[in-house]
């Protein structure tokens, strides 16, 4: 590591930058990162999905939130590494602001960073786009094995969906797509050979007439096209990366909206009936690992994560939406633990968080967690798990107007939770996320940030995932995944709760009344 490290700084040197941001996503800038092609890994040996690393000539700074805050704390090494803890709202450039003087010389990779991340970070400092990522290991691209979803399950087949984005485009024009649940959803394509997705790896660009797609083997052909592109040259720059709008930035113009993101936050309800369908299967997943739980002595994290693909499967998936958690005791205060030990076996009184979901034959993603108890609960996991299911009913019974936003049902979240405090206990993510070809998606977002501000519309789907944590006890997150559907947010998720972990004179008469909507299984 030390060696790595050196040859980090020297290349730093070379360059004559002050710092360099070491990424954790592709040229895509896909969240699911694999770890082969993820160079803040290689630097940090951090696993989490999110979170990048600044390298000066000094020092390693690794910028996590708060999903990630025990988890990196225990898997870098501080010999090397620093880790800077974002708070609940707070933004890794707030941070490096207070860290490196204004105008540092900031390294880039220029095709791992989005154009609009560049931009923001040339408000601060002097930004040196770099061509090469000395944090990077050698990998083999993977093969791609696209194949058609069913437009029964889609509702909008892919000329109608080209219709609707290009419906104001000039004939000379294009919209460059380069967010990779963009090109899927557009094309109606998925790629389920890959660990934890369904989306396929390419970028598109899309005519008046025509879109054509390019997958990560054709990026020679993706760049050639692009240059002889004669028009105006739409694009995302929250999605393109610095790269590839460096090649067009005299034609580029920003779109002020993404029209595929839109067209694909609001699903169809062809969309929406194979989610009902999904996820009456992950429901049934799920119930079967918690009898496997109940009914069977001495098994481990691992063993219970291998009976939950095993159940998945069985009952249809194609794939994990991503790498289930199941974690007990002080490893469900992790919000991303995805380790599933041998050696964290199950005994009485055991917590146990599992998150997880799978993708079906439409392709999108589902998402659940529950938290069970192995025997009896103490009164402390009863306390925590009852102000956690007040939470989440409060929010999921939200009343929706027009002009609600995911801000909103975040702030009445944190309401409740500052108005039953536990002590030792915090809520340090946002409230949810939405949900589609990827587990993550935008929008909606539900959080405290101002990307949480956008307006919920009807057949957006999302989660509602309150969760209280203890690094020193345990964690309890409770995850619906949901969607809103004339006014009204309506669960996906018909599993129950644990009654056994459920103290009933916490709850108001109100709050046992919505309780009783969840008891099908």
């Amino acid at each position: 590591m030390e060696a790595f490290i050196r040859n980090i700084r020297d290349f730093i040197e070379k360059e004559q930058v002050d710092c360099l941001l070491v990424n954790s996503t592709n040229e895509l800038l896909v969240e699911y990162n694999s770890l082969v092609e993820n160079s803040r890994y290689n630097l940090t040996r951090f696993t989490g999905s999110t979170g990048d690393a600044i390298v000066t000539k000094d020092s390693i700074y690794l910028f996590v939130d708060g999903r990630y805050h025990i988890q990196a704390d225990l898997e870098v090494d501080h010999n090397f590494v620093s880790v800077v803890k974002l708070q609940s709202g707070e933004k890794m450039i707030d941070r490096m602001k207070s860290l490196f003087p204004e105008g540092s010389v900031l390294g880039v990779v220029a095709k791992k960073n989005s154009q609009a991340r560049v931009e923001l970070f040339q408000k601060y400092f002097k930004v040196k786009l770099l061509d090469i990522d000395p944090a990077q290991a050698e990998f083999e691209l993977p093969i791609d094995e696209i194949v058609d979803i069913d437009e029964k399950y889609i509702g909008l087949s892919f000329d109608e969906k080209l219709d609707k984005i290009t419906s104001n485009l000039a004939p000379d024009d294009a919209i460059i797509l380069t967010n990779a649940e963009d090109v899927s959803y557009l094309f109606n394509k998925r790629d389920f050979s890959k660990p934890y997705a369904s989306k396929i790896s390419a970028k598109a660009i899309v005519i008046k007439s025509n879109a054509e797609y390019f997958t990560r083997a054709e990026n020679v052909d993706f760049e050639t096209k692009l240059r002889s592109i004669q028009g105006k040259i739409y694009v995302d720059k929250k999605s393109i990366n610095a790269y590839d709008y460096s090649l067009i930035k005299t034609q580029a113009i920003p779109m002020t909206e993404n029209p595929v993101q839109s067209l694909r936050a609001i699903k169809t309800d062809c969309e929406l009936d194979h989610y009902k369908k999904a996820f009456e299967k992950t429901d049934l997943t799920l119930s079967a690992v918690r009898a496997y739980i109940e009914n069977t002595d001495n098994i481990s994290e691992f063993d219970i994560a291998q009976k939950l693909e095993e159940e998945f499967i069985k009952f249809g998936a194609l794939g994990l939406s991503f790498k289930s958690i199941v974690a007990k005791d002080k490893n469900s205060a992790l919000a991303h633990y995805s380790k599933s030990s041998k050696d964290e076996v199950i005994s009485d009184g055991s917590l146990i968080l599992i998150d997880c979901g799978a993708y079906y034959e439409g392709g999108l993603a589902t998402d659940i967690t529950r938290v069970f108890v192995k025997g009896q609960p103490s009164d402390l996991q009863r306390k925590v798990y009852t102000t956690v299911l007040k939470v989440f009913l409060n929010a999921f019974n939200y009343n929706v107007t027009p002009e609600t936003s995911g801000f909103d049902i975040d702030s009445l979240a944190r309401k409740i939770f500052a108005e039953n405090e536990i002590d030792g206990f915090v809520f340090n993510h946002g409230l949810g996320h939405g949900i589609g070809i990827s587990v993550h998606e935008y929008p909606p977002n539900l959080s405290n940030s101002e990307i949480a501000k956008v307006k919920l519309k009807e057949n957006m789907c999302f989660t509602i995932e309150p969760g209280l944590y203890n690094q020193d006890y345990f964690g309890v997150r409770l995850e619906n995944s949901c969607y809103l559907k004339d006014g009204k947010i309506n669960s996906f998720v018909k599993m129950n709760y644990e009654k056994k972990l459920i103290d009933y004179d916490m709850l108001s008469e109100q709050e046992k009344a919505w309780l009783s909507d969840f008891e099908v299984l």
